[in-house]
């Protein structure tokens, strides 16, 4: 049965950082590409991060470019996402999902999702 289970969110002052943790049972990430989504009360979710699965290229939505890294540890079949200099518009639930496809901004595409971790940015 695969699990992924999210960790790290929390309450934080807008430009604080963090970093979320998504760890992997009955996968293994480095067959999976992974993707970061984040959803806020009465919206759609989103596309936030994602890291294809061989050569480990990554994309980010524009929103969190050049604030957000996406990583990952082979070792420990965990996918990280270090978020700096957050914003109170960063607040959502976060999601990490895995796929087998390359349509890495595409929700619909991932197979499997985790319970999601809660980050609440105050201004």
């Amino acid at each position: 049965q695969v699990q992924l289970v999210e960790s790290g969110g929390g309450l934080v002052q807008a430009g604080d950082s963090l970093r979320l943790s998504c760890a992997a049972s009955g996968l293994t990430f480095s067959r999976y590409s992974t993707g970061w989504f984040r959803q806020a009360p009465g919206l759609e979710r989103e596309f936030v991060a994602a890291i294809s699965r061989s050569v480990g290229t990554t994309w980010y939505a524009d929103s969190v470019k050049g604030r957000f890294t996406l990583s990952r540890d082979y070792a420990k079949n965990t996918v990280y996402l270090q978020m700096n200099s957050l914003k109170p518009e960063d607040t959502a639930v976060y999601y990490c999902a895995a796929q087998s496809t390359a349509y890495y901004r595409d929700v619909t595409k991932y197979d499997f999702w985790g319970q999601g971790t809660q980050v609440t940015v105050s201004s």
